[in-house]
């Protein structure tokens, strides 16, 4: 019996032991989980918002901005940077001939792998001066990286060593024309499958597979109807759904099969539906080139979901898309002025000064943190009452049209030849 008695006790000590290198095991590998991300458009929730990290300085300026790493002499991309938890992806377009993707070590900005593909496209005349470069951000998934070229094509890479997965010509699978400004749309990638605005339409493919599940919304291609914006997906009258924007229509999509739930007509100048529509509640605000603002409601009815015009308002948007907080939109319109939208009356609370032709906006809390086009980086109060401010930071380097990415206490920039990681710290006050 004392032998059995000693055994036990062995035994129930050895357990807890082992029980707690498991749950201390477990732990640390929680906290590795969260390191803060950037895998594709517009953030974690692609929608502009940020929640993890710590909080933001008050101030960008006075040493609170601390440079990691940089990498020079790239060749040309809109593409915004995509960061893993230990890698920086990141698009060119070379010579005109050539697209390239690299991979980062996100630590040191050291080049872990590179693929390449030959294809390019040119632009209109008219755009000559946006350039004949790669365009869309690419998304990633834990595992590959989807990423998509100027001649409309769809390419996933195994994001560890770059290797080619598989491959959609989307010209060649449709026979549909060249897009004429390029693949713009970003991919979207939801469980087992991607979604992109190409091939003159929307396609849904099998993510592992790169096999067509579906398509949806033709429409001519070519000059007139590639798209420029990218979809998301939102939850509206209860229903969660693939919200999309081509160049004349805003729609609700199923994302199983492509049927199209609800359509609107959305007008623009020549098309121009760039930005991205956002979902407040169970309504899209949207805003177009040489147009106005809209808010539209969803509403279900008898297993049916219809959209109505809530208000519209005299602003143009351009090509930022907005950020929602506590109701109230924040944009940078085509006359180049920020503007907060309440979204529930419709009434414009504020107008600011000029600020560049283009920002790509990120917000957490009460703050937002927007990149305009000439490189200078600026720190704007959520305030609906009235445009403040906070601080500014140049970084000396133009043409930054390329999406600002933050993840935590890091920030990722891509101008058109350069890749750079900051830090940023509040500093001690005296």
């Amino acid at each position: 019996m004392p032998c059995a008695n000693f055994l036990k006790g062995y035994l129930m000590k050895y357990n807890v032991r082992l029980l707690l290198a498991v749950t201390l095991l477990v732990a640390v590998t929680v906290a590795a989980d969260e390191t803060p991300t950037w895998e594709q458009w517009r953030g974690p929730t692609r929608d502009g918002i940020v929640t993890a990290g710590p909080e933001w300085p008050a101030k960008l300026s006075g040493g609170r901005l601390k440079p990691i790493w940089s990498v020079k002499k790239l060749s040309p991309s809109y593409s915004g940077p995509i960061v893993s938890k230990k890698m920086v992806f990141t698009t060119e377009t070379v010579n005109g001939k050539d697209e390239i993707v690299r991979a980062f070590d996100r630590a040191n900005g050291n080049e872990l792998w590179k693929s390449d593909w030959a294809g390019a496209g040119v632009v209109p005349f008219f755009a000559w001066s946006n350039g004949s470069w790669i365009r869309s951000t690419p998304a990633f998934d834990g595992q590959s990286l989807y990423v998509a070229g100027m001649r409309d094509v769809l390419v996933s890479l195994d994001a560890t060593t770059g290797k080619e997965n598989w491959r959609m010509d989307f010209m060649k699978e449709f026979k549909s024309p060249q897009p004429a400004f390029g693949f713009v749309c970003s991919p979207l990638v939801d469980g087992d499958f991607v979604y992109v605005q190409a091939g003159a339409s929307l396609v849904c493919l099998d993510k592992n597979k790169g096999h067509i599940v579906w398509r949806s919304m033709k429409d001519e291609g070519g000059m007139n109807g590639s798209a420029f914006s990218s979809p998301t997906i939102a939850t509206l009258a209860g229903k969660r759904q693939l919200l999309v924007q081509s160049r004349k229509t805003l729609a609700g999509v199923e994302l199983s099969n492509g049927t199209v739930i609800w359509s609107k007509d959305v007008p623009a100048y020549q098309g121009m539906n760039i930005l991205t529509p956002v979902a407040f509640e169970d309504n899209i605000f949207t805003s177009t080139y040489q147009n106005k603002s809209w808010l539209f409601k969803i509403t279900q009815e008898n297993e049916k979901q219809s959209i109505s015009e809530s208000w519209n308002l005299n602003l143009a948007g351009y090509m930022s898309t907005p950020v929602v907080i506590d109701g109230h939109a924040y944009i940078h319109l085509q006359n180049q002025r920020f503007a907060c939208i309440d979204l529930k009356t419709g009434q414009k609370k504020w107008l600011s000064g000029p600020y560049g032709q283009y920002c790509s906006l990120v917000a957490k809390k009460d703050r937002i943190l927007a990149l305009d086009e000439r490189g200078r980086l600026l720190l704007i109060a959520a305030n609906p009452n009235q445009f403040t401010l906070l601080d500014s930071f140049d970084l000396e380097q133009p043409n930054m049209w390329a999406h600002l990415s933050v993840c935590g206490d890091e920030i990722f920039i891509r101008s058109l030849v350069e890749l750079m990681a900051f830090k940023w710290q509040e500093l001690p006050t005296k």
